[in-house]
């Protein structure tokens, strides 16, 4: 598959998945999540590669999220159920991140805000930069997510408070809580992810993907439950706003900041 919006690197056994749009703070749209699922499926299924690392263009944003203004033209130019099944499959791949057999590390170069939040949210380990600040925006925009990863990160309490309010988590308070497992100068943010992932890239796969196996095997059914459940709640109890009630000031001011 030839990539648009995403690169891809193998170095030391460590697929490097890039989300390549700097120019609108590497936002996910549909082509991106589809080139990402394929990339880390792809890293999966090598042998060659033992970690995966996940990360965004620049030093701004790891992800601000989904891409409103294509959302927006989705809502002209298709059907409700077209929607609701984008937004299945968008989910599925999030899940299967999360769920990858092996090791997924987050290199969170910058913000990660409401869609780029559940994504850094599903993966194993993260490592932040200065620049490093999450939002779980989905309440402020009559939404629901990431209520199926985000406790398994950082608790019930604390999960529940950046989910009902929405609010900025700055790179400290992330590295307390640990939603960062690891907070350095972004000028040594690749290295020091880089030596997380080529150790673990360097031990036998079979025992990285036991332990990780292992180590879901209880959670996984409930994993999935939950992920399940979100999916059944957000699809026939409260639908999310669509997107011209759920992003009306940044449609105004046309998406910039």
């Amino acid at each position: 598959m030839d990539y648009q919006h995403i690169l891809v690197e193998i170095e030391e056994r460590v697929a490097v998945i890039t989300l390549n749009r700097p120019e609108v703070l590497n936002a996910m749209n549909h082509l991106l999540d589809e080139e990402l699922h394929h990339a880390v499926t792809a890293a999966n299924a090598d042998d060659g590669v033992g970690c995966i690392v996940i990360t965004g263009s620049g030093d701004r944003a790891f992800s601000a999220g989904g891409d409103i203004h294509e959302q927006r033209v989705h809502a002209q130019e298709l059907t409700e159920e077209e929607r609701e099944a984008r937004g299945t499959t968008i989910s599925q791949w999030m899940y299967e991140i999360s769920a990858s057999p092996k090791p997924v590390i987050g290199m969170i170069n910058g913000l990660a805000y409401g869609g780029g939040g559940v994504l850094a949210s599903c993966v194993d380990i993260r490592v932040g930069s200065e620049n490093a600040k999450f939002r779980f925006l989905a309440v402020a925009y009559g939404r629901i997510n990431s209520t199926w990863t985000l406790t398994n990160q950082v608790g019930w309490p604390i999960a529940k408070e950046y989910l009902f309010t929405g609010r900025v988590v700055e790179a400290e308070e992330a590295l307390r809580v640990g939603l960062l497992n690891h907070l350095v100068p972004s000028e040594q943010l690749r290295a020091k992810t880089m030596e997380i992932a080529t150790t673990i890239a360097s031990h036998r796969s079979e025992s990285v993907i036991g332990i990780k196996e292992l180590l879901l095997q209880d959670k996984a059914s409930d994993l999935r439950g939950m992920w399940e459940n979100e999916r059944d709640y957000t699809t026939n109890k409260v639908k999310g706003y669509g997107v011209e009630q759920a992003f009306p000031e940044f449609l105004a001011r046309n998406g910039r900041s």
